[in-house]
């Protein structure tokens, strides 16, 4: 006999597992039942979630980086600084109409960016 504690109920959502592979509707209701969990991607069907960041190899340079676009945002009109947003991509892999704009040719000087030598970044542009 099969413990009742081990039998799903129909009405049971399961959780998003690293690896599944969904359909954007399947991903969409198991993220949205799944309130702890803060990101989590589907990419060509394939979950992605991310794992947990320290603040050295992480946190400072990605702090760098969104100073670096808030002030590249605030010397260029129509350029908005967006950090841990969604992106939807429609069946032939296009932005939706209000995605954002990716700019092509686009590069940083990394070792001003993580040496904190902003201005040097801004001057290369």
């Amino acid at each position: 006999m099969i413990p009742s504690s081990t039998i799903s109920s129909p009405l049971t959502i399961p959780p998003l597992e690293n690896g599944d592979k969904l359909t954007r509707a399947e991903f969409e209701r198991r993220y949205e039942a799944m309130a702890e969990v803060k990101k989590a991607e589907l990419i060509e069907g394939v979950v992605y979630m991310a794992s947990p960041v320290c603040a050295k190899s992480h946190g400072k340079p990605h702090g760098a980086i969104m100073g670096w676009l808030v002030a590249c945002e605030a010397a260029t009109p129509g350029v908005e600084a967006l950090d841990n947003t969604t992106l939807r991509l429609n069946a032939d892999n296009e932005p939706q109409p209000d995605a954002i704009e990716v700019f092509p040719g686009l590069w940083l000087d990394i070792s001003a960016l993580l040496a904190g030598d902003l201005a040097r970044v801004i001057d290369l542009l």
